[in-house]
């Protein structure tokens, strides 16, 4: 045996050269400012900055750095829109400028008949308020952010409180609503059971609804109010 100390083996250079894979550089605030822009234009609530940072996986800071330069961007520029910080989150919003003209145009818009999806939405709403947007698109089958926006915009339709377990904005419908329909109270509304359709049918309908998720919830809530859009129109054009 020696008393001599075991050498540590030496440890293989860093390969170098132009075969070499190098690192991907850092992403900067201007490289994520057009996914940024598509992100915020879809959003119906404000996106918090950990959200962004999470979709785009890239660091906050950079985030925050991009929404700080879009904010100014849009602000030198004039544009009719502002990008604003409300709370912990981020929206665009029209300029306070804009405003009268956008009055107007919605006041002009609300003399056109409502479409058929509009309808059925809002047959959804007004029997089965207070009810969230997941819930009137799982009764429905269909996306419904861009109606039920319609209908808030047309005055049919507002927020209401919180669901107390998913917090998720409940909606419900307005007095503009009785008053276009013509009714003084919401226990004027048509019944529904001429409209549904046959036992049988009702029940493979309420069965499909089951297998989806949070549709238990619907239907332990609301199994007597529950009715299908395409059977309520003629109320809601009445």
């Amino acid at each position: 045996m020696t008393d001599e100390a075991t050498p540590a083996p030496e440890q293989a250079p860093t390969p170098t050269g132009p075969g070499t894979p190098a690192e991907a550089p850092p992403p900067t605030p201007e490289a994520v400012a057009g996914p940024l822009e598509a992100l915020l234009l879809m959003a119906t609530e404000p996106i918090s900055t950990a959200e962004l940072a999470q979709a785009l996986d890239v660091p906050k800071p950079v985030v925050w750095d991009a929404l700080d330069q879009l904010r100014t961007f849009y602000d030198e520029t004039g544009r009719g829109f502002e990008l604003r910080e409300v709370g912990t989150g981020w929206r665009y919003y029209t300029r306070p400028e804009h405003h009268d003209v956008i009055a107007a145009w919605v006041l002009e818009g609300q003399q056109a008949r409502l479409s058929q999806a509009a309808l059925e939405t809002l047959a959804v709403v007004a029997y089965l308020q207070p009810i969230s947007r997941s819930r009137v698109g799982a009764i429905r089958g269909v996306n419904v952010d861009g109606v039920m926006r319609t209908l808030v915009t047309r005055g049919f339709v507002e927020e209401g409180e919180r669901d107390a377990e998913t917090g998720a904005m409940l909606f419900r419908t307005t007095t503009h609503f009785l008053e276009r329909m013509g009714l003084n109270d919401l226990h004027d509304l048509p019944p529904l059971a001429p409209h549904l359709p046959e036992a049988s049918l009702l029940e493979a309908e309420l069965a499909g609804l089951a297998a989806q998720p949070d549709a238990s919830a619907i239907l332990d809530a609301d199994r007597e109010g529950h009715a299908r859009g395409d059977h309520t129109d003629e109320e809601a054009q009445a």
